[in-house]
């Protein structure tokens, strides 16, 4: 494995760097985030600017990271543990792989169990929606779409506007927000439209 191109490459959806892991917490956001999309890798021992600054204990942080993805991750994580050396330098590179149990839930600092999902960088609070999807996805259901005139009225708006929140789908239509949400998960998992979401909203775009 190549650690320092992968430092130069830069975290992102899939990579993220840590100097030491401190927070049980933290690191589970992390690790379901990935767990909940295509997985990913951390590097342990690697600054945030990419300084290889080494690992100092490395049971203790394979202890964390264990603590965190048993207790801290529902269902539980399995990472797997790989130990490299770069310039003399102890890295331990952390590999969680995408779930067939979606969605992971971490548990955060007000005891309370939240899904997270990977974007960009970030490990970002999931949406009832996106929720929704990471469940449907997971099981072997069949989606069978009826196309009433909510599901043909969006369609239509997308092709001219290319774009759509949840609450201007609300307003469009007159839907109640539980409805539509029902709506845009069946056409996401359908794969007739596509979830976006940023760090600041979420919107919706035909395929």
């Amino acid at each position: 494995m190549n650690i320092k191109r992968l430092i130069f490459e830069g975290e992102g959806v899939s990579l993220d760097f840590k100097k030491t892991i401190s927070s049980c917490e933290k690191i589970a956001r992390t690790m379901s985030s990935y767990a909940n999309n295509k997985g990913g890798r951390l590097l342990i021992g690697v600054a945030d600017d990419g300084t290889i600054k080494g690992v100092k204990s490395e049971d203790e942080e394979r202890y964390m990271i264990t603590k965190a993805a048993h207790l801290f991750c529902k269902p539980a994580l399995e990472p797997t543990f790989e130990e490299v050396y770069v310039d003399d330098k102890l890295v331990l590179v952390v590999t969680i792989a995408e779930s067939n149990l979606k969605p992971h839930y971490a548990l955060a600092e007000d005891g309370k169990w939240w899904v997270y999902v990977r974007v960009k960088d970030k490990s970002v609070l999931a949406s009832k929606i996106v929720v929704d999807v990471l469940k449907r996805s997971s099981s072997e259901t069949a989606v069978l779409i009826e196309y009433s005139a909510n599901e043909k009225n969006l369609l239509e708006y997308l092709e001219k506007s290319n774009r759509i929140t949840v609450r201007e789908f609300c307003e469009l239509l007159k839907l109640t927000r539980k409805r539509a949400q029902r709506i845009l998960v069946d056409l996401i998992l359908s794969g007739v439209i596509r979830i976006h979401t940023t760090e600041k909203e979420e919107y919706y775009t035909a395929v």
